[in-house]
């Protein structure tokens, strides 16, 4: 938890920096209007340090939805990546949101799994 407050503090503190940045061309690396109009999905709630199997089955439907949400998004922000009416720093933004999606998905599943491996250590157990 306190991890993911720290990543959202330096994302946020970073952005205007990154905004700032210019490519080779002179342009700034800012979404195109259409892209910043793309809905970001949320992390799915945390999952119980201790989870019992139900708590595994809703986080399990949670990530799936989750991913589904990613997957729209992505499409979202790049549905007109290849417009020559883009600049390189449009095209930079979009790189930057995708893979910054694509880690957030990436840091869910493994929350998700560590889940699964504690449920199984504490079946082992008993």
């Amino acid at each position: 938890m306190k991890r993911s407050i720290f990543v959202a503090l330096v994302l946020v503190i970073s952005l205007p920096v990154l905004a700032k940045e210019e490519t080779k061309d002179g342009s700034m690396v800012v979404l195109p209007l259409e892209a910043q109009a793309c809905n970001l999905p949320s992390a799915p709630p945390p999952i119980p340090e201790t989870p019992v199997y139900d708590d595994l089955i809703k986080a399990q439907k949670g990530v799936k939805g989750f991913q589904a949400d990613m997957e729209v998004y992505r499409k979202c922000i790049g549905h007109d990546a290849r417009s020559d009416e883009l600049s390189d720093g449009n095209r930079a933004a979009i790189n930057n949101a995708h893979n910054y999606s694509v880690d957030m998905e990436e840091r869910v599943a493994e929350m998700f799994n560590v889940a699964v491996r504690a449920y199984k250590a504490n079946q082992a157990k008993n």
